[in-house]
This record gives C-alpha cells, structure tokens and sequence, in this order.
C-alpha cells in the first residue's frame, strides 16, 4: 500500500489515457456496415421521386433504406422542418433524441489538458529527484546521517598529521564532556575548516572524527546544496541545521566547501545569484548558533583563497587547521598504515621509502603502496619486496615504464648523453642533491629518459646558490649535447623553461638581482571565476621591465659558462657513463659514483639564519629534482608550487 501511495501520481495518469483512449476508439458503430453514404443532393431527389421508405434522424446524421432495399446514410448541417417535409412525401420519419453525454467524460474532456500538464509535471519530477519519495522534497537536506552506523575510521588509521589530530580532538572532547571547558569558560569553535593540498587527508581526517566522536555525524558535499532551482540551496542549508538542532550535539561535516562558499560579488553580470544565497543562508545559520548549542561545523577545501572573507572570520570558522605534506616521519607513518594489511619481504626499509618519496601525500603513498603490491602479483611473488617499491615509484613519478616504444640508434644516443650531462654537472656542484638514478627508458606519454635526484632531507628554505644550481643541472643536458654532437634538438624544452622560470622568481619575488635590489616585482592577480592566475599586474616601467630581462638572461648566461666548463673539463667522465648508460639503460646512484671512482658524498649545505618566511614563495624543495629528456612534465610535481 505504501508503495501504491507514492506512485498515486503515474497510475492517475494511466487511468486517465486509458479512459480517453477508450472513449475515442472504442465507440459505438453509428450505422450499419452495408450503408452507403450518399450526398444531401441525392438524398432530397430520391425523397422526390419517392425512392426512399423509412428515414431516422439523429442529429445531423440521416440513416434510411430505400424502396430496393439498400440502406444510406448522409449528413446535414441543422435538421430545421426537414422531418416534417420528409413525412408529407409519404416516408416513416423516425427522429431520435440527441444523446447526452455520460458526467463522467464530460469532466475528463474538460480536465484532460489540465491533468495531463499537471501529470507531465509530476513524471519530470519523479525522474530529476530519483524517484517517486523524492518527488516533492526540494528543501530537504541531501546530509547523510550517522548515528549508530558511523565510520570505523578513526585516529589510529589517520597518520602524517598529528598537529591537525590533536585539534580535532580538542573538538571532540568538548562534544563528549563539555564540562571541563565550561568550568574555566572556553567556548567551542562553531566551525573548523580543513586546509591542505589535494590528497593530504582532510576528509580522512573529518571521518576519522566521526570515528572518534560519540555523537551524531552528519555528512554532506558542498555540491549537494547547489540546484536548478532558485531558493533550493538556502532551503537545503536550512533543513540540515533544523536536522542538526534534534540531535545535538553533533557534528556537520561539508567537503569540498568551496562549491559553495566562494567570494561574493566576483562573477560576471552582477553576483545576485542562487550559490550567493545559499553561502548567505549558510553565514546566517552559522552566526545564529546559541553560545549553549552543540553543533560542530567541519568543513574541508584546497582553495581557501576563493572562500569569501565572511566565512573565515571569528565566531564563524574560528579554527583554521592545515594539513600540509607530510614530511619523512609523517610519510613513514602513513606507510604503515597502508602495509598494515600487505604482506611484505622483511627487508623493506620503509625509512629509505619515505626518503625517496619527498613531496608525496597521503593519496600518493596508498597509490605507491598499491603499484607496488600489483607489480608483485603480476610477478607471482608471495610478498612485495624492495624492489617492487622501487618500481612503484619511478611509475607514480614518470609513468610506466615503455620499451616497445622503438627509438633508433642515434636519438638513443642522444638521450644518454643529455641524461648523463644533468647527472655530471650534479656531482660536480656542492651543495647539489646526490643523484639516486639515471634512465633512458621511456616512461609515460613523452618522458624519453630522466634523471632523479633524492634529497637527504626536507628542506623549506633554498639559498641563491641552491637555485643558480638546479639551474644548471637542467641545463646540463643541452651543454652535453652540444659539446658531443655539434648540435642540439628539442628534448631540452622543458629544461629551458623550468630554468627560466627559477630566474625569473629569483629576480622577480626573491630579491636575488644585485641590479634590481630587495623588491618585488608584479603582482599575480587571482581572478576567481576567470581563471587562476590569468593575469598578472605590471607595477614597474617599460625601463624595469627591460632591465628584469637582462638579468634573467644574465643568470642564464653564468650557469650556461658554468655547466659548459664542468662538462668540457670532465668529457671523458661524461662519454664513459654514457657508454655504460646506453648498454645498462638504468644506473644507480652507487654504480655513478663507483664509474666516476668516486666515493658516496653527503655534501653539508650552509644552514641559513633567516626569519619567518612563506614556503609558498620558493621552489617547493620536498620534490624530487627532475629531470627529464623530451617531457614537457613528469608526474608528481606539486602544481601549486615551482616544478625544479
């Protein structure tokens, strides 16, 4: 019967076409089928002549028999005297009444137009919500509600971050035992916001929290709120607080919050739109808490930089946590949790793992742990082992390995020769990353070959000197080119570029030019909904302007002079390793060091005794240094920071 209920709308429908359908087609027969239809014309003539015997009229339908015998029928428009005419001729006229139409078509003619709209109405309904119990539930919150079902996760499973833990768990706490905060008159945050890269674990983090958390938990995305009809998302944003209000205290969580809370006023046209009122609604809701309520807001994005400024002030989201990259403890943590349930060799060093994965996430990790695992089963190993790792990385960092694809003699030789050019000038420089692998088999869609450095340490600070080095190790393969072939090709593209962009930033954010001194120049402008970095403001002169590209070009000039004599002075080093580059394809960090006749270096780098700075601001240092023959991009870098 229930089921009956909700679908009450589709059968009336039903019944009403059948009925029609009935009532057209299925009619009773007005005449005979022997009849034949004549003309009114030859209808009055043969009444005339007297040919015609008996006649019934109904309506404007005339149906009669002639003196042969035949039967006819014909129409007229307004019977008028026409019987009594037809009657003096001497034919038995038989009129019969009109009939009267049943009550019940009569008002299915009259609704019919209006119940099929209504039913039209209803069936595009019951399709856009999902089904039938959807139907008329516009305004009611898409939020998932945990109760006694809630996520198993919980802060044992969530690694990498303890900072952010230990601050969720405060919230936590005071959802259990308020008492304690009350006594000394602590106020709860209303609203914690998540902040960190994709894949770091914001919302492990949130359901770790309903994990922990002996409350109600509910659930939502912030594209949930958004719908094609107007006043739907603040109706929406409405009913989840009214829901939150009967089970408090409890916690919200809204992922990806910047579908939703965006800046005001930025769009094209005017900012009075249907996403405007639902942040709106959701301000109000936020603002309106009770100083005794209950309800937690947790709300997890990776662009706090669009989110409008009325959200992230106080007494709205008054904790910001931010869940940043691990680092070297923080990735061998997450490691374990991802080989908890893996069956490993006993020689898995996960500390020399975690050193050799700088820059990854959570996401990243479980994806290398995963790579690694399937290369063993496709092995038919019984456990992962070292090198399964090993593997998994170079496919998570450049792509899988592609040997089929055929590369002729000569651009092999090439490609030795400019990988062997970046990891000659790197041992050469002090200071420089130690080189952990060269390659010239290619990976992915357009790496021919690479060479990866691994950082001893995480690192958040680079000097000058570290920077005019990375700019010479990425011109170390056009230099080798150069000196072996007399020529050079495209496969230094990439290089080119990353090198410009690192002197770019030195000159232009970093104060590293002597000629321009400790300024900034231009500023990036962060169109919200044109775009990110679209534009980027010009705060200098024509002059400035010229004199940033003399000294871009300058920078260039110097480590090109640099690399050139390096690799001029050690030409028998770089043909030797290419030679045995071009019959191993692979050669390890180790196997470099033992055919240059040199020992393992750790060279020590100055520490810098700088103040606070900003890691935005500088090459991100976590990832390692790449370098690649013929790729525009190797997977892995961070894109919110400078590839290097």
């Amino acid at each position: 019967m229930r089921r009956l209920a909700k679908n009450l709308g589709l059968y009336l429908i039903l019944i009403v076409l059948v009925v029609s359908l009935v009532n057209v087609f299925l009619s009773p027969t007005e005449n005979p089928p022997d009849s034949q239809v004549i003309s009114y014309s030859q209808f009055l003539s043969a009444v005339d002549t007297g040919k015609v015997n008996t006649v019934n009229i109904n309506d404007s339908v005339i149906q009669g028999e002639f003196t042969s015998g035949e039967s006819f029928k014909t129409y007229v428009v307004g019977v008028g005297d026409l019987a009594k005419q037809i009657a003096d001729k001497g034919v038995d006229v038989k009129v019969e009444p009109p009939q009267k139409t049943p009550w019940w078509a009569a008002i299915l003619s009259s609704l019919f137009p209006t119940l099929l709209l209504i039913g039209v109405w209803i069936f595009f309904l019951y399709h856009m919500q999902g089904g039938g119990g959807k139907v008329m539930n516009f305004a009611k919150s898409k939020a998932k509600l945990f109760l006694d079902n809630r996520p198993k996760v919980t802060f044992g499973d969530v690694a990498g971050c303890d900072e952010s833990k230990e601050e969720l768990s405060e919230v936590i706490q005071y959802l259990r035992d308020p008492s304690k905060f009350v006594a000394l008159g602590a106020r709860v945050p209303r609203g914690v916001l998540l902040l960190g890269p994709p894949g770091t674990g914001k919302t492990l983090l949130a359901r770790a929290s309903a994990g922990e958390a002996d409350v109600p938990f509910f659930s939502v995305s912030g594209s949930d709120f958004v719908e094609m009809f107007v006043g739907v998302g603040a109706a929406r944003v409405r009913d989840l607080f009214e829901q939150a209000r009967k089970y408090q205290p409890c916690i919200i969580f809204i992922d990806e919050m910047d579908a939703v809370g965006r800046h005001r006023g930025a769009g094209l046209g005017g900012g009075h739109d249907e996403r405007e009122q639902t942040l709106n609604q959701l301000l109000v809701e936020l603002d309106g808490f009770d100083e005794t309520t209950g309800i937690i807001l947790i709300a997890a994005t990776n662009r706090p930089d669009i989110l409008d400024p009325a959200l992230l002030r106080p007494g709205r989201f008054d904790r910001h946590i931010v869940v940043d990259r691990p680092d070297v403890k923080g990735r061998e943590a997450i490691l374990k949790v991802h080989l908890k349930d893996k069956k490993i060799a006993d020689d898995i060093d996960l500390g020399v793992i975690a050193r050799r994965t700088p820059g990854f996430v959570g996401a990243d990790i479980a994806n290398l742990v995963n790579e690694a695992a399937l290369l063993a089963a496709r092995q038919g190993k019984k456990v992962v082992e070292m090198d399964d790792f090993e593997e998994g990385i170079d496919r998570v960092l450049a792509g899988p390995e592609r040997k089929s694809r055929l590369i002729s003699p000569r651009e092999k030789n090439i490609i030795a020769y400019h990988e062997t050019g970046h990891a000659l000038v790197a041992k050469h420089l002090p200071g420089s990353d130690p080189v952990h692998k060269i390659s010239i088999i290619p990976r992915g869609h357009m790496a021919l070959g690479y060479t990866l450095q691994l950082p001893e340490e995480d690192r958040f600070l680079m000097s000058k000197l570290e920077l005019e080095n990375k700019i010479c190790i990425l011109l170390g393969g056009r230099v080798a080119e150069e000196l072996e072939f007399g020529d050079v090709t495209t496969g230094a593209g990439n290089d080119l570029e990353r090198a410009t962009q690192i002197a770019r930033q030195m000159v232009m954010e970093f104060g590293m030019s002597d000629r321009l001194g400790l300024v900034k120049l231009g500023h990036k402008r962060h169109e919200i909904f044109l775009g990110r970095d679209i534009a980027e403001e010009r705060n200098y002169s024509e002059e400035i302007a010229y004199a940033i590209d003399q000294e871009i070009r300058s920078i260039i000039d110097s480590c090109y002079s640099k690399v050139r004599q390096i690799l001029t002075d050690n030409s028998e080093d770089l043909a030797k390793v290419a030679k045995t580059l071009l019959e191993k394809e692979v050669i390890e960090g180790k196997e470099l060091d033992a055919i240059l006749g040199m020992e393992e270096e750790s060279p020590a780098v100055d520490e810098l005794e700088t103040g606070d700075s900003v890691k935005e601001k500088i090459p991100n240092p976590d990832i390692e240094d790449k370098t690649s023959y013929g790729a525009d991009s190797i997977a892995g870098d961070n894109p919110d920071t400078v590839p290097v």
